[in-house]
């Protein structure tokens, strides 16, 4: 968001006409909506604006929900943003780590800051981008022991406050960032301030672990079976014994849920076993936190094969862990084979996933040419080292 279509949403006009647009469907004719505004006499930049804005606001509810309505957002800050559910997670700790006063460093459009002050925690955020941070004012305003500092994080004084919460900025506009040294505030910092404060650091799931410092405790988290974010607590936010967790949190019909695992450290692996009635594949949490084999021995299962995530058990185990499949059919992987298969059993709705296959599935989908009525699932991997494809039909019993 430029300065200049800041100014024209924040104005008085700009904000009640904001409020005043039905609900942004691209879907419908937005052309007519912009034509509507634009011979009620308002100018062409508040125009853009604000339908901008509302473009914003509709796609922030994913992580909002109704309180994207009352906020403001720019294209980098809602994507860099936490999930509200996950926010408030955050700020939790804080608020049980008894950290009355927290400075929020990195803020961006302050979705971590708001879930804090909804905790009755007096919160600073700080950012560096002067935009960014008059969106991270609006957003806030309804809290009086919320303020926003335009400012940079590395050289805020930190004097007063009982904790930290840092998001470094992984982007430089539209180009990531792969040097932690190259981001905003930087991980080294991030990190360091860990030794002094109780210090929180959200970061990408992908990154690599060996960054993580032992000392740390280490969360990924998934929404939906989407992997969001890696939590870093150091001091009184890490949970005593707790070095490796994975939390899964659910949501259906506005209800939200979580189960998560954790651990001292890496969990080892279990044994290579036979194929059974069921495979389970574990959420992507519980992967990237290496608790794939403490999972395997809560469900009794064995691994389809070494060093590939998927698990075979011939009992049928409810978990929140891992999504389950009953196997129908077991054979190589072959093209030609399968094809044959797939229309003998008139599958026209054919979901494919691969782990451990070097094989396009987009690719394979034409090849194969699924046509018909039914529908399954096709999971290509190894069993006991070989390459297999099993048909199967997923079991949702536990959604």
């Amino acid at each position: 968001m430029e300065k200049s279509e800041l100014v024209a949403l924040l104005s008085p006009e700009g904000l009640r006409v904001l409020d005043s647009l039905p609900e942004y469907d691209s879907a419908k004719d937005v052309v007519a909506v912009v034509s509507e505004l634009r011979s009620a006499g308002h100018p062409p930049a508040l125009v853009s604006a604000v339908m901008n804005q509302s473009r914003l606001r509709r796609r922030a509810r994913a992580k909002f929900g109704d309180f994207a309505d009352r906020m403001l957002f720019t294209e980098a800050g809602l994507e860099q943003a936490t999930r509200l559910t996950v926010a408030a997670l955050h700020a939790r700790r804080f608020r049980d780590a008894g950290c009355t006063s927290v400075a929020d460093l990195g803020s961006g459009i302050g979705g971590d800051a708001l879930a804090l002050a909804a905790l009755g925690v007096d919160v600073t955020a700080v950012e560096r981008d002067e935009v960014t941070a008059a969106v991270a004012s609006y957003n806030l305003a309804p809290w009086e022991h919320a303020r926003v500092v335009h400012g940079d994080a590395e050289s805020f004084g930190l004097e007063g406050f009982e904790g930290v919460f840092l998001d470094p900025a992984r982007r430089d506009g539209v180009r990531r960032l792969k040097n932690s040294a190259d981001w905003s505030p930087s991980l080294e910092f991030a990190f360091g301030l860990g030794k002094t404060l109780p210090t929180g650091v959200k970061l990408g799931p992908g990154i690599d672990r060996g960054l993580v410092p032992d000392t740390a405790e280490a969360q990924w988290v998934s929404v939906g079976g989407e992997v969001v974010e890696l939590g870093v607590w150091f001091g009184a936010l890490a949970r005593p014994g707790i070095r490796r967790a994975a939390l899964v949190i659910s949501e259906h019909d506005g209800q939200v849920s979580s189960a998560e695992l954790t651990a001292e450290a890496d969990s080892p692996d279990v044994e290579v076993g036979p194929l059974g009635e069921y495979v389970y594949e574990p959420d992507g949490s519980v992967i990237r936190a290496r608790l794939i084999g403490q999972l395997a021995r809560e469900l009794g299962a064995t691994m389809l094969s070494e060093q590939i995530a998927w698990l075979s058990s011939s009992t049928r185990t409810e978990t929140p862990f891992a999504a389950r499949f009953r196997v129908i059919e077991s054979l190589p992987f072959d093209v030609r084979t399968l094809k044959k298969l797939v229309a003998a059993r008139e599958l026209g709705t054919l979901e494919i996933k691969k782990r451990g296959v070097d094989v396009d599935p987009a690719e394979l989908r034409k090849r194969l040419a699924p046509r018909g009525p039914n529908s399954a699932t096709l999971i290509l991997t190894r069993v006991a080292g070989r390459r297999t494809a099993l048909l199967a039909e997923r079991d949702r019993s536990h959604d």
